[in-house]
């Protein structure tokens, strides 16, 4: 559960912010601290909610008994702003182990050298990447061939669904295409006048994860091509999402009609979310949103599955978003050595990392703890373990400055959904040229 996390737009903003120039001190390629010396290092964090500081508090725990040397200061709730004004600033009192929500801005943390370069840490210790993780796991704490930061559990994006509402529409399975998706949300929507009493799904790119990343992976896409230009003009999976998207805001109603109905809805991270309520019947949501339902008190029987693909894709079902934590080393840190203990622990450690993802109701980051018994949880939950082993699950590619191309589609997503942008294949191009643009300013 993200209780801290960010919006999607938030993020982009975020990653604007991010240190632009490789931060100064001590290189991880020079770290001379012993790691078996006492010592204490700060580890901060972004988990907010009381269940999530215990579970991680609780890994420290483990932590320190197993290298009684080494005393760990935590800090949480530390959101990119905070931790690029550190990371800045360098000093003693800043944080030796970093970690962050928001994998789009690897492509950032690793250009710029504002997390140190992990490779030294990992050939020393002998680790065996590709037999310890998922490949887009790797893929997405890793830019351009530098790997700053290493996976610290994973978020899977799948669709919720409640079952006493497909029940009473005569609806025996969920969807697995997106026809079927459109088909199925118009069966489930009760309007109300100018309102609705029942939204089968809120398809609109404000519709809390029903953003432009999220719903990409439902069609076998590439962001960026292979000379690193945009791609988006290019590759028809794009137009085909955004065609899709607006005609199922159409079809549900339009788009005013839609957003009028969003501003009553309740908090993203709080009891009144609207899938919660029963306002929305369908939603596009990571693994997190199960637990925060059930403890919502949600007095309908919710059912999970992956989120439906494009129609001629139908044999790629099961794929979905992946993202989630990472985790890195300050360079300015004197205690790297120490500081890549606990990095590797945490991130490494079967018996952490399932702890953790009991813990924090989030997916094992790495291929022993998905498949080990100790992991406890919902039944349904396996479908986002599932999901996060699916050859074809994938996530948002990094670039040179974080997150900031996604900023700029979903822009054009909120001006071509509500009608302000006519020509799609020339907003499309108008949108790629602007990324291009960016980057290259960035570089």
């Amino acid at each position: 559960m993200r209780t801290s996390r960010l919006t999607a737009t938030a993020v982009a903003v975020a990653a604007i912010s991010v240190v632009a120039t490789a931060c100064t001190g001590q290189s991880e390629a020079g770290a001379t601290d012993d790691p078996k010396a006492r010592t204490t290092i700060n580890f901060w964090h972004g988990w907010s909610s009381p269940a999530e500081v215990k579970a991680v508090q609780d890994n420290i725990d483990r932590f320190e008994k197993a290298h009684p040397n080494i005393t760990v200061k935590v800090s949480g709730n530390i959101n990119d702003d905070k931790l690029n004004q550190a990371l800045r600033a360098g000093g003693s009192n800043g944080p030796d182990v970093v970690s962050s929500f928001t994998t789009a801005n690897v492509g950032k943390f690793c250009s710029s050298g504002a997390f140190a370069d992990l490779k030294p840490f990992i050939e020393k210790s002998k680790l065996d990447l590709e037999k310890t993780f998922p490949k887009v796991l790797l893929d997405y704490t890793q830019f351009e061939g530098k790997r700053c930061a290493l996976p610290l559990l994973t978020d899977a994006y799948g669709l919720y669904y409640n079952k006493d509402a497909f029940k009473k529409a005569g609806i025996t399975a969920p969807p697995k295409t997106m026809s079927e998706l459109a088909s199925v949300a118009k069966k489930l929507t009760v309007e109300k006048g100018d309102t609705y009493q029942q939204l089968g799904f809120m398809p609109n790119f404000h519709g809390y994860e029903t953003v432009v990343s999220h719903y990409m992976p439902s069609w076998d896409h590439t962001y960026f091509d292979e000379n690193g230009k945009s791609n988006i003009a290019e590759d028809p999976a794009f137009a085909k999402m955004f065609t899709y998207q607006k005609k199922l805001v159409e079809t549900l109603g339009g788009y005013a009609k839609l957003e009028k109905y969003r501003s009553t809805f309740g908090d993203e991270w709080g009891a009144k979310h609207p899938f919660h309520t029963g306002q929305v019947a369908m939603q596009l949501d990571g693994e997190w949103r199960l637990g925060m339902a059930e403890d919502a008190g949600a007095d309908f029987e919710i059912g999970v599955a992956p989120m439906p693909v494009a129609d001629d894709e139908a044999d790629s079902y099961g794929k979905g978003y992946l993202s989630g934590t990472i985790v890195g080393i300050a360079p300015a840190s004197q205690k790297q050595n120490a500081a890549w203990e606990l990095v590797k622990y945490m991130t490494t450690d079967t018996e952490a990392v399932v702890n953790f993802s009991n813990g924090i109701r989030n997916v094992p980051s790495t291929l022993a703890a998905l498949k080990s018994p100790d992991l406890k949880f919902d039944p349904r939950f396996r479908t986002f373990l599932d999901i996060a082993q699916h050859p074809k699950s994938s996530t948002s590619d990094g670039a040179v400055n974080g997150s900031a191309y996604q900023l700029t589609l979903q822009d054009f997503g909120y001006q071509y959904e509500k009608g302000a942008v006519k020509d799609l294949q020339a907003g499309l191009e108008k949108t790629a040229k602007q990324i291009d643009t960016d980057i290259a300013r960035a570089k």
